[in-house]
């Protein structure tokens, strides 16, 4: 591993260690096997690994929430009275979010970071290209491809490759660096993924309680495996 490369990994490393949570309204957009689907609705996310999405109707009520914590992930349809209940891993993420991210992949993507491997093995500097220099990691489960300015560690693009599947993430940014959402392709663009943030806050100490789901007694349960 080249110096240079040290140092952009520890820059990735102090972005990520810095940031604590965000709060926003979030639109979302998913294209997937040609089915169409959309949400408006309040997104929480909190480091290291927590998610929390609640879409809404017109009036305000939630119709679908989805949790993301301690490794697990909870899902309610509140139509339908209907929960799907299972491990947090990239697949159940697919199949529920259309994000299939590892918790904290996902929260890392929704926060507009790279998140360094924990079991990093190899890291490489390459050279640029269209989107500019980028790095490379690769962990025992997955690698890393990072467009990225050196200097300052802010992420302009991450691919991330693993298991089932391939996925390509462009971030929009305000003029300040702040993330404003991002685009995804996965599975050869036959998933894509637009998400837009409106009036992000972040930082502002989320209660670790707000990321419990309990589903309703009576609710028809799904389990994911």
């Amino acid at each position: 591993m080249s110096e240079e490369a040290r140092r952009a990994i520890a820059i990735l490393a102090a972005r990520w260690d810095a940031f604590s949570d965000l709060r926003t309204l979030a639109a979302i957009e998913l294209q997937q096997g040609g089915e169409r689907r959309a949400f408006t609705g309040v997104l929480l996310v909190k480091a290291p690994a927590s998610v929390r999405f609640e879409a809404l109707s017109p009036f305000g009520q939630p119709l679908l929430l989805v949790v993301v914590h301690e490794g697990r992930l909870t899902a309610y349809d509140a139509a339908a009275n209907r929960g799907w209940v299972g491990p947090a891993t990239a697949d159940t993420s697919a199949r529920l979010l259309g994000l299939p991210f590892d918790p904290e992949d996902l929260v890392g993507v929704l926060a507009g970071l790279a998140v360094p491997p924990r079991d990093l093995r190899v890291a490489t500097l390459l050279p640029a290209d269209q989107l500019g220099p980028s790095l490379e990691l690769v962990g025992s489960d997955h690698s890393q491809r990072i467009w990225m300015d050196f200097d300052t560690g802010v992420v302009h693009q991450v691919e991330i490759t693993g298991g089932r599947y391939a996925v390509r993430v462009r971030f929009a940014r305000a003029a300040d660096g702040r993330p404003e959402g991002f685009n995804l392709n996965a599975a050869r663009d036959r998933l894509t993924a637009d998400v837009r943030y409106r009036d992000p806050v972040f930082d502002v100490s989320i209660e670790a309680d707000r990321f419990r789901l309990i589903l309703p007694e009576g609710a028809k349960i799904e389990q994911l495996r």
